[in-house]
């Protein structure tokens, strides 16, 4: 343990000392602990994994902003824009942009050009994950220096949603991205409270309090967000005084055995990565309905979640998240069966069972269930061949399409129509152009997803989504299993500066208003 935590120190995490109006003072550095063995990027446009999106959040703005601690779309305030306005059709959104608010370093005041800049690239499938959540989109066009005008194809309730401080919402520098090019990824440039400092890879990232932060200088002056893969690792750094902030395992023995330490405050909150265990229909034998139906028979929800906890899970009722608008309420109705799963087996010719290649992650939020899933699975003779990697490994590999079956946990704007272009629309399919995160081929809902994409008619737009979600459960392109909430541990003398309730981004913001004593 004293040679994985040497470079803590080496690196000076302690608070250093800065001279100041010729007075020694203590400077505030945040130590961070993240459950991960390196970045994937810092991109906001690209950034997609739970160790890139929280930190990524620290570093830029949207045009609007769910409030710290808060993921409750009815709640979205201005940010970058200080007003807006709609047309009374709801198609032509017009924003202000605060005048005044730089880009950190010397990358110059934000623009209505970097604004435009900014959405065009999160909608375009070359620069961005998230670009299929902007199809709804006509024009984006700045009538002047700090205007900016969006039009729709149709009118999109969940359009602020969309241009928030999240994925694909966030605003870059233009001259900074054209600059940069491919170093952008580690060397992002933002407006937010932290700017980018440093990087050591599989080690670090670190950040600096933003001076000229339009809402006023952090208290905390600097962040060193730690990349510690060991649970065990990351949870004696913190016990010994070595973090203040903790990715928590999402085990309720974990939480249970946290809540008991006197220096320890524990956040248990949403939303919920929603973890589904995606079938990749392209490998065979899962290409036979029956095969997957089986799969589903055999996976007995409740003790998994009997195993990982009640403080930390919500059951899954659909394909789509529990809560999100537009998700369609007991939608997914298999339950365990082993007696169907085996019939439906033999009635494939598989009485005897197969073998299948799995590509599993080695983080705790991912491993311990994958093998219960394994465990549940070969009861009716299904065997998964489990290659277990490291995370940034385990989401390279599921992209590369080799894995039969895929677990994978996220949380997106609670929007059935986002989650479903993401998940289970065709063209966001692994290995495709415009992949996102359809790893399991599945096309069965394309024509009622894209229809309600253009739909006015709130009624129908929700009957078309909900259509969707039947169909892709009948084809049982996934099964779902539930939402898994996200768990941090801080130390009480971090004070957030916010109630925390919930985040998109799924770290705790850390904010011009946070405090460490």
């Amino acid at each position: 343990m004293g040679k994985a935590l040497r470079p803590l120190w080496a690196l000076g995490l302690v608070a250093g000392m800065v001279m100041a109006s010729g007075v020694a003072q203590a400077q505030s550095v945040l130590r961070v602990g993240a459950m991960a063995g390196d970045l994937v990027t810092l991109d906001p446009h690209r950034a997609t994994t739970s160790q890139d999106v929280g930190l990524v959040s620290w570093i830029f703005n949207g045009l609007v902003r769910f409030p710290p601690g808060s993921a409750n779309p009815d709640a979205i305030e201005p940010d970058l824009a200080e007003r807006w306005e709609s047309s009374a059709d709801g198609r032509v959104w017009t924003f202000h942009i605060r005048k005044g608010v730089r880009f950190h370093g010397d990358w110059g005041e934000v623009t209505a050009d970097d604004v435009v800049f900014s959405l065009k690239r999160a909608a375009d499938p070359k620069s961005s994950s998230f670009a299929g959540d902007y199809t709804g989109i006509d024009s984006i066009t700045a009538s002047d220096g700090s205007t900016v005008v969006i039009t729709l194809k149709e009118p999109d309730p969940k359009l602020l949603g969309l241009l928030s401080n999240y994925h694909g919402g966030n605003i870059v520098s233009r001259k900074a991205v054209e600059a940069l090019g491919e170093a952008f990824k580690t060397k992002p440039v933002g407006t937010g409270p932290f700017s980018f400092t440093d990087y050591q890879p599989q080690r670090h990232v670190e950040l600096a309090a933003n001076a000229r932060y339009f809402r006023g200088a952090p208290k905390i002056d600097r962040v060193v967000y730690r990349y510690i893969n060991s649970d065990n690792t990351r949870e004696l750094a913190f016990v010994s005084g070595e973090l203040d902030l903790i990715d928590g395992k999402r085990e309720q023995i974990w939480v249970e055995r946290m809540k008991k330490q006197p220096k320890a405050q524990v956040d248990i909150f949403s939303p919920g990565e929603f973890r589904t265990l995606h079938i990749n229909s392209r490998i065979k034998p899962l290409d036979d309905l029956r095969v997957r139906q089986a799969i589903a028979y055999a996976i007995d929800v409740p003790q998994i979640i009997k195993f990982v906890g009640k403080d930390v899970t919500v059951p899954g009722r659909s394909v789509v998240p529990p809560g999100y608008l537009g998700e369609a309420k007991e939608s997914w109705t298999v339950s365990y069966n082993l007696a169907k799963a085996k019939a439906l087996l033999a009635e494939a010719g598989y009485r005897d069972g197969f073998t299948v290649p799995v590509v599993v992650s080695n983080v705790s939020a991912q491993l311990p269930i994958m093998e219960v899933i394994q465990a549940q699975l070969q009861r009716v003779g299904i065997k998964l061949d489990m290659s277990v990697v490291d995370h940034a490994t385990y989401h390279a590999q599921i992209r590369k399409d080799v894995s039969a079956l895929v677990f994978y946990g996220a949380a997106r704007f609670p929007s059935a129509d986002i989650w479903l272009n993401e998940f289970y629309h065709s063209r966001s399919t692994v290995g495709t152009p415009t992949a996102v995160a359809n790893f399991s081929h599945c096309n069965a809902g394309d024509t009622d997803i894209d229809a309600a994409r253009i739909e006015a008619d709130p009624a129908k737009r929700t009957a078309l989504l909900h259509a969707a979600q039947e169909k892709i459960a009948a084809q049982v392109c996934a099964v779902p299993l539930f939402n898994l909430m996200q768990v941090w541990v801080r130390r009480p003398g971090l004070d957030l500066g916010y109630q925390l309730d919930g985040t998109l981004n799924l770290a705790p913001p850390i904010t011009e208003a946070s405090t460490l004593k």
